[in-house]
């Protein structure tokens, strides 16, 4: 029997994250993600999952010191950014860089290479928005945590708490979500014994492709026909009856409400100002829903994580040729956790293909 694209296969244990699709829950190491989302940082999450459990007082500040000494975007690094052609879009730009990082260790994956490749992004990002739109490169500092010092680098203003609180809950929801494209991507790559670069690189190639990592975008060209029409429904109605894919609708896994797009959806709610977009966020969401039940009953059609980021992305004033680049910020995190499992208990991954062409040419 053939399951394409390994749809149901189990081909590997994991400690690092559980889905559970029928009851809308995201599980890091035990930990409900969206309480980790609301009362934990970054650095904390990540800890927890390179180390398989929260740091101490003690250990989070070690790590953060980590963070902060490894933000210095070398020459060599820079000089690669300019010479890139500047059709290339963020991802292609992180993928060719992130390959040339240099490693501590080829053989065994340490933690300090993924703060290493996970602290260069920001830097990767803003020095390429410098050759490419001559916007400032912003000073690299060390008394901002990531995700503030994230924000910073990308837009070049002073981040307030609230933006970062926003951008810090999406970053945390999407560090981790089991054996994705991406993730599959870099554990097939480590798996020939290959290295950290080497397979992150693989990951941002796989994160790249639309159906994987390009949903945000979509999201704001569906909220932005909604402003154009007089009639959302009908507008919705149309897209569903011919087929087309509502961006930021609908899950591969979630079978109810993508519990990440609660959590962001609260901390919108929390934060809000006097915000239009949001409000027509809320108004799209809830026609999108009613059409979707009514066209396509039982399919279990709920918003998922990228409809409310792009609200939140929105909102912090970033561009959105970088969401699938905050995306991968994010996810550097669990494709190196994954990384280190792999090697952990490594097997290969060999999946066999039925061939289906002729035996023989004559």
């Amino acid at each position: 029997m053939i399951h394409k694209g390994l749809k149901g296969i189990v081909c590997t244990e994991t400690k690092i994250s559980m889905i559970d699709g029928e009851q809308g829950q995201l599980v890091y190491r035990g930990y409900d993600a969206k309480a980790l989302a609301k009362d934990c940082s970054f650095e904390e999450v990540a800890y927890l999952l390179w180390y398989g459990e929260l740091p101490t007082e003690r250990q989070l500040d070690h790590i953060k010191g980590q963070f902060k000494s490894s933000r210095q975007l070398p020459n060599y690094m820079k000089h690669i950014i300019e010479q890139l052609p500047e059709s290339l879009d963020m991802l292609d730009v992180l993928r060719s860089v992130i390959s040339t990082v240099e490693l501590s260790s080829f053989d065994e994956p340490r933690v300090k290479d993924a703060i290493k490749i996970t602290t260069l992004v920001p830097g990767i990002i803003a020095y390429r928005l410098h050759i490419v739109s001559g916007k400032l490169f912003p000073e690299i500092r060390d008394d901002l945590d990531h995700v503030a010092y994230y924000y910073y680098m990308v837009t070049g203003q002073e981040p307030k708490l609230e933006h970062v609180r926003a951008l810090e809950t999406y970053m945390i929801l999407t560090m981790e979500h089991g054996l994705n494209a991406s993730t599959f991507s870099a554990r097939v790559t480590v798996s020939t014994k290959s290295d950290l670069a080497s397979a992150i690189t693989s990951a941002i190639g796989t994160m790249k492709g639309p159906l994987h990592g390009g949903a945000p975008t979509g999201v704001l060209e569906l909220l932005n026909e909604a402003v154009q029409t007089h009639d959302i429904r009908s507008m919705i109605q149309e897209k569903v009856q011919q087929g087309e894919k509502l961006m930021g609708f609908g899950h591969r896994v979630y079978k109810t409400m993508d519990p990440r797009a609660i959590a962001l959806k609260d901390v919108l709610q929390q934060n809000k100002q006097d915000d239009d977009w949001f409000d027509l966020a809320l108004i799209v969401e809830e026609i999108a829903i009613s059409v979707l039940e009514e066209l396509k009953p039982g399919r279990g059609l709920y918003t998922n994580v990228e409809y409310y980021a792009a609200a939140v992305m929105n909102e912090l004033e970033i561009d959105a040729n970088l969401f699938t680049a905050t995306f991968t910020a994010s996810r550097v995190v669990g494709w190196s956790a994954h990384v280190m499992e792999q090697l952990s208990d490594n097997v290969i991954f060999r999946p066999k293909a039925e061939y289906v062409g002729p035996v023989f040419n004559h």
